[in-house]
């Protein structure tokens, strides 16, 4: 995990410090004077070597400490930790919702497999993923929140249950968006364990294929399906750019966003930073959970 997260830091570190060049200029304008420049990149620390600077990043990366937005001037871990908060109560059961319907809807068309509910669900499936997620968010915002009135179109409360009538049609629309990908992935795994060897001989010893299903082809397709849930997770803290832009929502999707429309270069190499973290540290718990799923393997 340290190599890679070294290397991540550098990576990052080149592409803001380096390839996107002086933001002195872009903060103080075409019209700034040198000396100007001169003080706002002693301020930002932007005087400092190149080596300096990328300690700088390798540091943040550890202590999750990211300096000040240029924009707000506020502590980004402190911005982070208010966006964390609706972000997290949209993502979360959101997502849990989304793979628990499509593991269920998964398990129903590998039973059904071949069949005309097996053939008109995968349909329905590439259709929804055919449509753009804005045409989503726009149509259900218009219809069920403005013409129909039964959710709330946008804004955001916090503490629970008052949170909840707005979150409601952002987590509606996340799980249609993510039903169509997630039950063909999920269901391509399962068909997969369904033509082994071991179900063949489960099926000569009379068990039915339900049982068949349930106890031995889902359990020996779980290390694919945690590869794929676990490492969805460090991006539900990063929030849902589109839908917490579209419906306010004050989370880190929509600080990321107001980052990128002011250049506000701390905010945006910070989100980076933590996404990498986050990814790297859910990609080494997914490997553990693999000893769970299956005895056969070990922690060596």
């Amino acid at each position: 995990m340290i190599p890679v997260l070294l290397g991540v830091s550098l990576i990052i570190f080149v592409l803001f410090n380096l390839v996107a060049g002086d933001p002195t200029a872009v903060l103080l304008g075409k019209n700034a004077t040198a000396r100007q420049m001169a003080e706002l990149r002693e301020t930002l620390g932007l005087n400092k070597s190149a080596f300096a600077q990328y300690l700088d990043v390798v540091k943040s990366a550890f202590t999750f400490d990211f300096g000040r937005s240029w924009a707000t001037k506020q502590e980004i871990t402190h911005m982070i930790r208010q966006g964390a908060y609706p972000s997290l109560c949209l993502s979360i059961p959101a997502f849990f919702l989304s793979t628990v319907f499509s593991l269920i809807i998964s398990l129903f068309v590998a039973y059904y497999r071949g069949k005309g509910i097996d053939l008109f669900i995968r349909f329905l499936c590439i259709a929804g993923m055919s449509i753009s997620a804005l045409a989503y968010i726009l149509f259900f915002q218009w219809f069920l929140a403005f013409k129909l009135g039964w959710f709330e179109i946008s804004g955001f409360e916090f503490g629970f249950p008052d949170f909840v009538p707005y979150i409601a049609l952002p987590a509606i629309i996340w799980i249609l968006l993510s039903l169509g990908p997630d039950v063909r992935f999920f269901r391509t795994i399962i068909l997969d364990e369904i033509y082994q060897d071991y179900v063949r001989t489960a099926r000569a010893k009379g068990l039915s294929e339900l049982t068949i299903l349930m106890r031995h082809v889902l359990r020996n397709a779980m290390i694919p399906i945690i590869t794929y849930v676990v490492i969805q997770l460090p991006f539900l803290i990063l929030g849902a750019l589109l839908l917490e832009s579209f419906f306010s929502i004050p989370g880190l999707g929509g600080m990321t966003l107001n980052a990128l429309n002011s250049s506000d270069f701390p905010v945006i190499k910070a989100m980076a930073i933590l996404s990498s973290v986050m990814y790297i540290i859910f990609g080494l718990i997914s490997d553990i959970l693999y000893t769970v799923a299956d005895p056969r393997v070990k922690l060596k």
